[in-house]
């Protein structure tokens, strides 16, 4: 069994807002997705697709039965695996992971990551319960495991996932192949590596609460508490501070109920003073999201995202899905084939170069605006300047003072991904 490395990073925020706690009539997502501070994050647009009776899939280290026809999604992904940190599909639904330990032993022994488990379940659902059921039954078959970063030394853990659609949100929190969900209807809602789920469970595994009886972890008598029943007894140091990041965001949220906006959500995910945005023991935030669901199906849903780290010196792009969309190759990683270290065995005995061309002309700006005062705040006052005109983009057509010819909202993400890389070149 995978030990807990008290040096082991363990960050990632996420967070949602249903109305009346929005300043819209929408829902809306948002995830820092906290990594190995030089994994690169690439943005990757699937297609949907129809599959031939009894095909397998491929994941990160196992295959699974594929299902007839998949969802097209728009992912945030760690350019070396299959799955996914956040994502969202054509139909609204918006999932972002993290990890968690608990009193149930993470297993070394590889299966389905937590991330194969978010872009399976946005491949195959068209809301957020469906997709609870989705993950819920893969973990039921498959278990989760693996290592979680792109290194030999192992780093592995469980999950806890927030899911999100044009009407409600849930939050699912495992332990081994348990687990227990509570349902958001209204209201604003954070997760940060740690249990939050209490006594307000909404649904749950059939063998949770016999399992914890078994361990002698609950005497059966009283109200059910999974976090408290679940968490580990001694919390090692970074789980006490993911309980600061996650009583932050509360606040934060707190004090915007009402107001929140896509906005208010992309200054959550900058606020350094938290640990929300993190930089710190070689880790850091290395890619951010941002949706908005509107409640009207009529109305498109908005996906922002920055594909380079640190969102508060990153861009916030605008996604729409429609037809004629297509990958923005300037955020698409190159590819190793046979001879990507994740594929030969031993794993990750080597290291390659992943930093996409969006990734590299971010790099040498961060640096400026390190090294160069007047020239930094010149360009980020230019990254400043081009998120505004995404974000009025998106109030535009949400209140229907915009409409673009379909083949214009297929490609605004790629049209502003090539922008900024304009503003590096």
């Amino acid at each position: 069994m995978a030990s807990w490395n008290p040096d082991a990073p363990c960050s990632c925020d996420c967070f949602v807002s249903v109305p009346p706690a929005s300043a819209i009539p929408a829902v809306i997502f948002a995830k820092n997705s906290d990594r190995p501070r030089d994994e690169v994050q690439e943005v990757v647009f699937v297609p949907a697709s129809t599959h031939a009776p009894g095909s397998r899939l491929q994941c990160t280290y196992i295959e699974v039965e594929q299902v007839s026809k998949t969802h097209a999604v728009i992912l945030s992904r760690p350019s070396w695996l299959w799955g996914a940190e956040m994502g969202a599909n054509e139909h609204g639904v918006c999932i972002g992971n993290e990890a968690v330990w608990t009193k149930e032993p993470v297993d070394e022994g590889e299966a389905l990551l937590g991330m194969d488990l978010l872009r399976l379940a946005l491949e195959r659902s068209r809301s957020a319960l469906e997709a609870l059921h989705v993950i819920t039954g893969l973990l039921e078959r498959y278990g989760q495991g693996g290592g979680c970063q792109e290194d030999p030394a192992p780093f592995c853990y469980h999950n806890t996932f927030l899911l999100a659609d044009r009407t409600e949100a849930w939050v699912l929190e495992t332990a081994g192949r348990l687990w227990a969900a509570q349902r958001i209807q209204e209201g604003a809602r954070n997760i940060s590596n740690q249990l939050s789920i209490g006594t307000d469970i909404s649904a749950e595994h059939s063998e949770l609460r016999t399992h914890a009886l078994a361990q002698s972890w609950w005497d059966g008598q009283g109200t059910f508490d999974f976090a408290q029943v679940f968490s580990l007894t001694q919390q090692p140091v970074r789980m006490e501070a993911a309980k600061a990041r996650f009583q932050a965001g509360q606040e934060l949220l707190q004090q915007q109920r009402g107001g929140i906006t896509a906005e208010v959500m992309m200054g959550i995910l900058r606020n350094k003073e938290s640990g929300i945005c993190m930089d710190s023991g070689g880790f850091r935030t290395t890619a951010s999201m941002v949706s908005i669901l509107p409640r009207d199906p009529t109305q498109p849903c908005v996906h922002f995202l920055t594909a380079t780290p640190d969102p508060s010196r990153s861009v916030f792009k605008p996604f729409i899905f429609g037809a004629g969309t297509a990958q923005a190759p300037q955020v698409l990683s190159p590819t190793f084939g046979a001879q990507d270290p994740v594929r030969t065995q031993p794993r990750f005995q080597t290291q390659v170069d992943r930093r996409h061309t969006l990734y590299r002309g971010h790099q040498v700006a961060l640096g400026l605006m390190e090294s160069e005062q007047d020239r930094g705040q010149q360009l980020r006052q230019k990254q400043r300047d081009l998120e505004q005109e995404g974000l009025e983009a998106a109030r535009g057509l949400l209140a229907g003072g915009w409409a673009p010819p379909p083949q214009e909202l297929a490609t605004l993400f790629q049209a502003f991904v090539e922008r900024e890389g304009q503003v590096y070149a």
